[in-house]
């Protein structure tokens, strides 16, 4: 059986959960999204490890210090997914604009097949990242 495929009835599947919750056979393709993989988190735990689709260590921080509320956090982690990057400012025709290709693709990957974002948070966290990185991927942004 192929893991990455869709379950029956075609529905598809773009879910989120701690990475260090046990996977689950309908997780599919495991997008662990943190700027850190974390010290001895073993490499099975997740398919591809996707550090640009953390947030900025500094944000992180910020939130993490508890000096800016998870609004102003998630404000600050969409600019930061669409912010241009370096190379961006050199190149007048094609642009990635922050990590919008690679979110189209995690967009792709959804409707072909189930695919899990992963983080550090706890599985019952709510002001976590990889619930706006789900709302940014399933919004028409991307």
């Amino acid at each position: 059986m192929n893991r990455y495929a869709p379950p029956a009835g075609g529905a598809t599947l773009l879910a989120t959960k701690s990475v260090h919750s046990p996977p689950a056979p309908d997780d599919g393709l495991r997008v662990l999204a943190t700027r850190f993989r974390g010290r001895r988190l073993p490499a099975d735990r997740y398919d591809v490890w996707m550090a640009n689709l953390g947030p900025s260590e500094a944000l992180l921080r910020s939130f993490l210090d508890r000096e800016i509320r998870f609004s102003e956090f998630s404000r600050r982690y969409r600019q930061e997914l669409f912010a241009p990057s370096e190379v961006d400012r050199r190149n007048r025709t094609i642009q990635n604009r922050g990590q919008k290709f690679t979110l189209r693709l995690l967009k792709r990957l959804a409707s072909e097949g189930n695919v899990t974002l992963l983080c550090h948070c706890a599985e019952d966290a709510t002001e976590c990242h990889r619930h706006v990185l789900r709302a940014v991927i399933e919004s028409g942004r991307v």
